[in-house]
C-alpha cells in the first residue's frame, strides 16, 4: 500500500528581517496593511500606514527590537525554527513540516509551494495563535487560501482554528507559573492578552446582537464561540482553577492598544495603575495570547509594564514566560498534527 506524506504548515505572525529601521518599516507596512489588521477601506489605510505609521514607527520599533534580538536572530523565529525541528522529529517521516510567517519570511506562499513540490496528500495549518481573531488566525486563512486558489490539484487542507481551552496549552502556562508561584506569593496575577479595536469584535458577532463587551463573554456559548475577547477570559478560567488562584486576586486585561479609538477593554496600563493604587505591590503576569516569547511580552510585559508598576508604587513584577520550546508545546503541537 503506498503511503502519501502529511504536510505541516506552521504559522506564526511574523518578524523584521533585522532589527535595522528599513526591515522594521518594511515588516510593519506589511503588517498594518493587511485589511483584517487595520480593517479600513483601503485608500485611508494606505495613508495611515505608509503616511504616517510606518515612517514615524519604525525608528521606535527598530530600537526595542535590538533590545530583544539575540545573537540567533529574533526570539519568536528562533523558536519557530526550534518547533519545526523537533515536530518533525516527533512525528517522523510520515509527516514534512514547514514553519512560515504570516508576514516577511518564510512566507506563506513559499511553504506551501515546498509542501507542493513534496506531493503531500493533505495540509495542516496550525496558526500560532491559541484563540481565534480575524486579524490573526482569519489573515493565515485568508492568505492560505490566495495561495491554493491558484493550483490547479488542492490538496486535503485541515486548518486548526483555536486551541485556548486545549489541556495541553493550560498545562503549559500552568507548569510555566508554578515555578515561580510555589517560591513566593504574590499580592495579585495578571492575565494580559494582545488587545484588538473594539469594532472588530461586534464585527465578528454573527448574530449582530449578542456582543455587549461586557459580560457576555463570562462563558463559551454557541453565539460567542469565535468571539477573541470570550476566549481569552475562557482561558484565564482554565489557567485560575487549575492555579488555584482565588476570586480577587486576578484580572484579564489587554495590551498593545494602538490609537484613540476604543479597543477590548480593560487595559493592561489601566489594571496595573489601578492595581498599584490599591496597594498591590507584587504582580505575576501571564501573556497566554503568545506561545513565543516576543516584542509583545519580553519587552512590553516583562519590561515597560514593570517600570509602570514601579512608577505607581509597585515593587516586584515578574513575567511568566511563553511555551517557546516547552515540551508541553510540542506535544500540543504533536497533538493538532495526529488528529487533524
Amino acid at each position: 500500500m503506498i503511503q502519501f506524506k502529511k504536510g505541516v504548515l506552521l504559522v506564526n505572525l511574523g518578524t523584521p528581517d533585522s532589527p535595522e529601521t528599513p526591515d522594521v518599516r518594511k515588516y510593519l507596512r506589511e503588517f498594518l496593511m493587511d485589511g483584517r489588521v487595520i480593517d479600513y477601506p483601503l485608500v485611508p489605510r494606505w495613508m495611515l500606514v505608509n503616511l504616517i505609521i510606518a515612517p514615524f514607527r519604525a525608528p521606535k520599533s527598530a530600537a526595542t527590537y535590538k533590545e530583544l534580538w539575540t545573537e540567533e536572530g529574533s526570539p519568536l523565529k528562533v523558536y519557530g525554527e526550534s518547533n519545526e525541528k523537533e515536530l518533525q522529529k516527533v512525528v517522523g517521516e510520515d509527516y514534512i513540516v514547514k514553519l512560515a510567517m504570516r508576514y516577511q519570511s518564510p512566507s506563506i506562499e513559499s511553504k506551501l509551494n515546498e509542501l507542493k513540490e513534496a506531493g503531500v496528500s493533505q495540509i495542516t495549518v496550525i496558526p500560532f495563535f491559541p484563540q481565534y481573531a480575524s486579524a490573526t488566525t482569519g489573515s493565515v486563512y485568508e492568505e492560505v487560501n490566495r495561495v491554493v486558489n491558484g493550483w490547479q490539484t488542492i490538496p486535503e487542507i485541515k486548518m486548526v482554528n483555536n486551541y485556548y481551552s486545549h489541556p495541553l496549552f493550560i498545562k503549559g502556562f500552568v507548569d510555566n507559573g508554578k515555578k515561580y508561584l510555589e517560591k513566593e506569593e504574590y499580592d495579585h496575577v495578571i492575565f494580559s492578552y494582545h488587545g484588538i479595536p473594539a469594532r472588530q469584535i461586534k464585527k465578528g458577532d454573527y448574530t449582530q446582537k449578542n456582543c455587549q463587551l461586557g459580560k457576555c463573554c463570562s462563558s463559551i456559548r454557541k453565539e460567542n464561540q469565535f468571539c477573541y475577547r470570550a476566549q481569552c477570559f475562557e482561558t484565564t478560567r482554565l489557567l485560575v482553577k487549575e492555579l488555584g488562584i482565588p476570586e480577587g486576586k486576578y484580572t484579564t486585561c489587554f495590551q498593545s492598544r494602538l490609537g484613540r479609538e476604543e479597543w477590548i477593554q480593560p487595559y493592561t496600563e489601566q489594571t496595573i495603575k489601578d492595581l498599584a493604587a490599591k496597594g498591590v505591590k507584587s504582580v505575576l503576569a501571564f501573556s497566554p495570547a503568545f506561545v513565543a516569547d516576543c516584542l509583545e511580552t519580553t519587552i512590553e510585559v516583562g519590561d515597560e509594564y514593570k517600570e509602570l508598576f514601579e512608577e505607581n508604587g509597585g515593587e516586584r513584577w515578574q513575567l511568566v514566560e511563553s511555551l517557546n520550546d516547552s515540551k508541553n508545546w510540542l506535544d500540543l503541537l504533536e497533538d493538532l498534527t495526529v488528529k487533524a
